[in-house]
């Protein structure tokens, strides 16, 4: 039997033939990755295990995105500890204030992720570099500790679900509308403990930007990862942002996948997550009349520069409705520049918004647009889980940054059709 293309990455790393669904290896990894919560646990953890350094100064990358620029005296101290230890291990990439960004965004930009590659992150949207041909994957911090010390892990091999996108996606849809879509067609736990591959002639019609977005919350589908095929487009991003080089794997033609799905992106439409799961889907027709409070236009899913020009392509002479707080965030300090330099964030601050520094905040309740009791949020972040954003009775609404920058101008969860002809 065939393998899949993550199952050949796999066995590559394990130094094996061949893998089979279920079995357990030992990889080597590639790149292990901590934030600024999740970091200083493993750091615990390896103190313990009494061990001689790291396994490789220049294959860990830690980045402070979550509470940083630190909002209070514990993200402080948190961040206190990781910056000292990567200090001691003379850690290559460590990112903080005016170097970070947001990890997942982060990282590819700076050309620490390429495809072949098996890279651990404590945090569970590590899969996003299946965008880029990798195995990728979120692991706990104990596991980021045995990683950063050994320089490898434990798998359990993950059968596949494939996903064959034809057609090309009308003006308005992104790879969040796609994976909203998936989301909301298979379930929180359609994907549990498998890999989504995606395949088909329609990956052409979708940028390197919709890609990440769609691997990233392969998560909250429960995959184990999401990954894509390696094009001339990846191979042109991964030469533009990397000297490493890559390794390209495709799965077997008789590659054994436990289900398969035809999804054709002409056909989709603009999908909005209402709470309290991401697979609680509507289309933008079927949304009715949901008023907002708050929206935010960022995070690892949706913070990059395509996302940055289609909500500035309807902001553009436009204002943000009364009673509506719009909060927008470049994802790296490289994108905020580049924003600046186009003039994203004249067109954003004119229009009422805020754009804030590089930073997770708002997405997991920590800062920078936390809700208070009962308000709403359109959001192009990944969770709205109850609470996920601040109180335990606010909501959040999941869209794309079309949807949401739309919303802003109406104040209600609107089709940004109806707003580019306002």
């Amino acid at each position: 039997m065939g393998m899949t293309m993550t199952q050949k990455i796999l066995a590559a790393h394990a130094g094996l033939p061949s893998v089979s669904a279920g079995q357990l290896i030992e990889a080597e990894l590639d790149l292990v990755l901590g934030n600024d919560i999740t970091s200083p646990v493993a750091i615990h953890e390896i103190e313990k295990m009494k061990v001689d350094g790291v396994f490789h100064k220049d294959k860990i990358a830690l980045v402070m995105d979550h509470f940083a620029p630190n909002k209070d005296i514990k993200s402080a101290e948190h961040c206190k500890c990781v910056r000292e230890f990567a200090c001691k291990h003379d850690i290559s990439n460590y990112f903080d204030v005016g170097k970070m960004g947001i990890e997942h965004a982060l990282l590819p930009e700076q050309g620490l992720t390429v495809a072949g590659d098996v890279i651990i992150g404590a945090d569970s949207h590590t899969c996003t570099y299946g965008a880029l041909g990798a195995f990728s994957t979120g692991v706990g911090s104990t596991d980021m500790a045995a990683g950063m010390a050994t320089g490898k892990a434990w798998f359990k091999v993950p059968s596949a679900i494939k996903f064959t996108l034809t057609g090309k996606p009308s003006k308005w849809v992104s790879g969040k509308d796609v994976i909203l879509h998936i989301i909301g067609m298979i379930g929180v736990d359609g994907a549990l403990y498998q890999s989504m591959e995606f395949t088909g002639d329609g990956i052409k019609n979708l940028s390197m930007d919709d890609r990440f977005t769609i691997a990233n919350m392969a998560i909250e589908a429960g995959g184990k990862n999401g990954i894509f095929p390696v094009d001339e487009l990846t191979a042109a991003y991964m030469k533009e942002h990397s000297k490493r080089p890559f390794v390209t794997y495709e799965a077997d033609a008789d590659a054994e996948y436990d289900r398969e799905y035809t999804i054709d992106l002409s056909a989709l439409k603009p999908t909005v997550s209402f709470p309290h799961l991401p697979e609680n889907t509507k289309t933008i027709d079927e949304v009715g009349e949901v008023k907002i409070d708050q929206v935010v236009i960022g995070s690892c899913t949706n913070g990059r520069m395509e996302d940055l020009r289609t909500a500035a392509e309807i902001l553009k002479d436009k204002k943000v409705a009364d009673g509506v707080r719009v909060i927008i965030i470049p994802a790296t300090q490289q994108i905020y520049l580049d924003a600046m330099q186009e003039g994203l964030l004249k067109t954003f601050i004119e229009a009422g918004a805020v754009v804030s520094t590089p930073t997770c905040g708002p997405c997991l309740g920590g800062y920078m647009g936390v809700l208070a009791k009962g308000e709403r949020c359109v959001s192009t972040t990944n969770r709205n889980f109850v609470g996920r954003m601040g109180h335990v009775e606010s909501e959040v609404y999941l869209a794309s940054p079309a949807v949401a920058a739309a919303s802003a101008v109406t104040g209600r969860i609107s089709s940004p059709d109806v707003v580019v002809h306002l």
